[in-house]
């Protein structure tokens, strides 16, 4: 088992609660006296999501954020998170950032656990929700003769990063993302496919041609990027954007602000296409 996707395909047969919606999803949901809760966790390492030395305030708003975003993608109020920590060199510092971040959101803190260990930092969090849209949209869903959207520009955190790795210029799209809550609860009711792009655009479109058992096909110049136009092609799969990606019907009014970029087309060979062709090399983040 040598990859990612295997050992996530591996972990399916020990989900089968329809909670877990088959592991194919951005959050599980759990129906529970009437309301659909939603729960995601995710997780953040050391050198390979955030630098060594960067701010531990910024580091536990993009723990928060980005746990949130996962809500965003499902129409979901966020109720409240549980924090894993691993104690650093600046424990007082994440409390900062931590504490900042949850008064922007008007979220509580309910728990969780720390412990101590040398090496790099591993922090994880659970942000819990509940469905603001019944049912609750999905990655699944989307049908041919749907339009592919996105919300925003992509790039800008692949800019940011560079910015604050060189020590210079606006990194803050790469060390504060934002989640676009209000905007995923405005198309949760019209959506018929929706997820976070955290991964790259190109990888994360292919998830949810997956899904769906569709394909997308995406226009590459219809996309909004943050970096020059000889770098588009980085933009569509370096991550880290949290922006929104999701589809809805033909001819349907799209209630917040968004780019249309490509449409969905019925399952072919491959399930994603880019300017027509099938794009070659890696889409997006993988771990291995």
């Amino acid at each position: 088992m040598t990859t990612e996707r295997a050992f996530i395909d591996a972990l399916r047969a020990l989900a089968p609660h329809p909670a877990a919606r088959g592991l194919m999803d951005d959050c599980a949901v759990l129906e529970v006296g009437g309301e659909a809760l939603v729960l995601t966790h995710d997780a953040l390492v050391e050198g390979l999501h955030f630098m060594p030395g960067q701010d531990p305030a910024d580091v536990a708003w993009k723990l928060v954020a980005t746990n949130l975003s996962d809500l965003a993608a499902k129409g979901a109020e966020p109720l409240g998170v549980l924090l894993g920590y691993q104690l650093g060199a600046d424990d007082a510092r994440f409390l900062a950032g931590l504490e900042e971040v949850l008064a922007h959101y008007s979220i509580p803190l309910l728990g969780g656990d720390t412990v101590g260990q040398s090496g790099p930092q591993v922090l994880g969090l659970t942000a819990l929700g509940r469905a603001t849209h019944r049912p609750v949209p999905s990655r699944a869903g989307a049908r041919p003769g749907d339009g592919l959207w996105v919300t925003g520009a992509l790039g800008a955190a692949l800019a940011g990063f560079e910015a604050c790795r060189a020590g210079a210029g606006d990194s803050l799209a790469y060390r504060r993302p934002q989640a676009l809550l209000s905007e995923g609860q405005a198309l949760a009711p019209v959506v018929t496919a929706i997820m976070d792009v955290s991964d790259g655009l190109l990888l994360d479109a292919a998830r949810m041609a997956a899904a769906s058992a569709v394909t997308l096909a995406i226009e590459s110049a219809a996309v909004p990027i943050a970096l020059a136009e000889a770098r588009r092609d980085e933009a569509l799969r370096w991550g880290d954007d949290y922006q929104l990606l999701f589809t809805l019907p033909a001819g349907a009014e799209c209630p917040v602000k968004a780019h249309c970029i490509g449409e969905v087309t019925a399952a072919g060979t491959d399930g994603l296409l880019l300017d027509g062709a099938v794009p070659s090399g890696k889409l997006g983040y993988e771990h291995r």
